[in-house]
């Protein structure tokens, strides 16, 4: 059987408590229903909140037996994964 098409969302170019609820609700929607891929070469700003939303979707995906990964990072997002001290927690998740 082949494996299930990846399901794209896009992060937004700020991705801060405002946006939080969107990015979640399309991360649920993606998650639940198969293998996901997050591009996140749009991302000029990001929180901390919202890196750890990313983390929180990428284990209930590997829960549920799905890939997770997140593709494209921009500079600014790679470098507040860094930063912030993430950068093992992302480890796996990171993609191109």
């Amino acid at each position: 059987m082949a494996e299930p098409r990846s399901k794209l969302v896009a992060l937004p170019a700020i991705v801060d408590l405002d946006a939080l609820d969107a990015v979640r609700d399309k991360l649920l929607d993606a998650v639940e229903a198969g293998p996901v891929a997050i591009s996140g070469k749009a991302v000029e700003r990001v929180s901390t909140n919202a890196l750890v939303m990313l983390i929180s979707a990428a284990e209930t995906a590997r829960r549920s037996n799905f890939a997770c990964q997140l593709t494209d990072a921009s500079e600014p997002l790679l470098a507040a994964i860094e930063r912030l001290g993430f950068s093992d927690r992302f480890a796996g998740l990171l993609r191109g």
